[in-house]
């Protein structure tokens, strides 16, 4: 379904998540179908590969139900208890204005001037720069943001971050992502779980058996039909680097359009474009947060982590990002910010973050389009000048 505008974008998000989740249940049957596969290899190595595939058929029948059950329980499980999950992963945890009142203030004022209900505000003990939001209903709403963002950034770039990640809660990519992330866990699961079982049973039809078993063993399997069980394995296998590949793919479902729509939605929300580019460039490429999970990366503002020459990336290059806002909102870009400064010293401690070329910094400008100074001749779609 593409979309076109911010209601059709949403829409799109919500009809995207129903799908993803009808996936979750396909491929959970693809998986128990290779689990039945190699589940019958183990108990005869005999059979042609007909048999074997009957076989698995019948206890893919047996087995519906069951897998049915897992797929929807995983589904209530993740859906009450994703947020813990998150915050196990990240070590996050919740905060009051009495804890943050800086940061909370913040966040509440946004809230108030657009009427936003107030998520949960919580707090991530580390030196990268990051912030995400997650959560699947009203209730579950919580944005994440790091210690290092807080100590890296101004009272305005904190803002312009928080109303990016609003964003996402208004537009429904919160739903999608987390949808998306919940699939990528369960076929992980079940994928590892079946691999360890293909691994168990190649070490026990090699490691056991006399040499005169083989043989009479073989010429069985040569009989009926021969090579069968390999043939299987082989499909088995085949099968779970499938399932594991597309459940991956569901991350193209996350159109790197919303993030576009996010930072459009920041600048909307405090009209200050020149600190969500200002924001963008102090967090790029210093939002690696140790030990979290690929999926969790893929909720924050900015991945480093990118796919196989690019393809898997959930996140559109910051370049990119950055030359939208200057197009289409007005905003300065000050440049690339150096990478040795971080070891250097925070910009809380006496030592910002510099420009990687200070004597080509664009001469002072207009904030953005919202300010009362000299608007540019040439403007983009939220700031169009005839």
């Amino acid at each position: 379904m593409a979309a076109y505008g911010l209601y059709t974008h949403i829409a799109s998000n919500k009809l995207r998540s129903m799908l993803l989740l009808a996936g979750l249940f396909l491929l959970i049957y693809v998986l128990v179908y290779a689990g039945a596969l190699l589940a019958e290899v183990a108990v005869n190595s005999n059979r042609s590969v007909n048999d074997y595939l009957m076989l698995a058929a019948r206890d893919l029948v047996r087995a519906f139900p069951y897998a049915t059950g897992t797929a929807a329980l995983w589904i209530v499980i993740a859906y009450f208890f994703h947020q813990n999950m998150i915050d196990a992963v990240t070590g996050g945890g919740a905060v009051t204005r009495k804890q943050q009142p800086r940061l909370y203030n913040l966040l509440e004022n946004l809230c108030v001037s657009r009427g936003i209900p107030m998520p949960k505000l919580k707090i991530v003990e580390s030196d990268a720069r990051n912030a995400f939001a997650s959560g699947l209903n009203q209730r579950q709403y919580a944005v994440t943001v790091t210690t290092g963002l807080l100590k890296a950034l101004d009272d305005q770039e904190i803002e312009a971050v928080l109303g990016h990640e609003l964003t996402h809660i208004r537009n429904g990519d919160v739903q999608l992502m987390v949808t998306a992330m919940i699939i990528a866990g369960v076929v992980g699961f079940f994928g590892e779980l079946f691999f360890r079982m293909f691994t168990n049973l190649s070490w026990n039809s090699t490691g056991g058996g006399s040499s005169s078993r083989r043989s009479s063993s073989s010429s069985d399997s040569n009989s009926k039909g021969g090579g069968g069980a390999i043939v299987v394995v082989i499909i088995a296998v085949v099968l779970i680097l499938l399932a594991w590949l597309l459940s991956q793919v569901v991350k193209l479902a996350l159109s790197r359009s919303r993030e576009f729509l996010a930072d459009a939605g920041s600048v909307e929300l405090t009209k200050n474009p020149d600190a969500m580019i200002s924001a963008l460039r102090k967090i790029e490429n210093r939002g690696e947060l140790q030990g979290a999970t690929s999926a969790v990366m893929e909720l924050c503002i900015d991945n480093p982590r990118e796919g196989f020459a690019d393809l898997f990336a959930t996140h559109p290059s910051m370049d990119s990002r950055v030359q939208a806002l200057v197009k289409y909102a007005g905003g300065r870009d000050p440049g690339r910010l150096a990478l040795p400064s971080d070891t250097e010293g925070q910009p809380g401690d006496g030592q910002p973050d510099q420009p990687e070329n200070p004597g080509q910094l664009p001469p002072p400008a207009p904030s953005g389009p919202w300010s009362d100074g000299p608007v540019r001749a040439a403007r983009g779609p939220w700031g169009r000048r005839n």
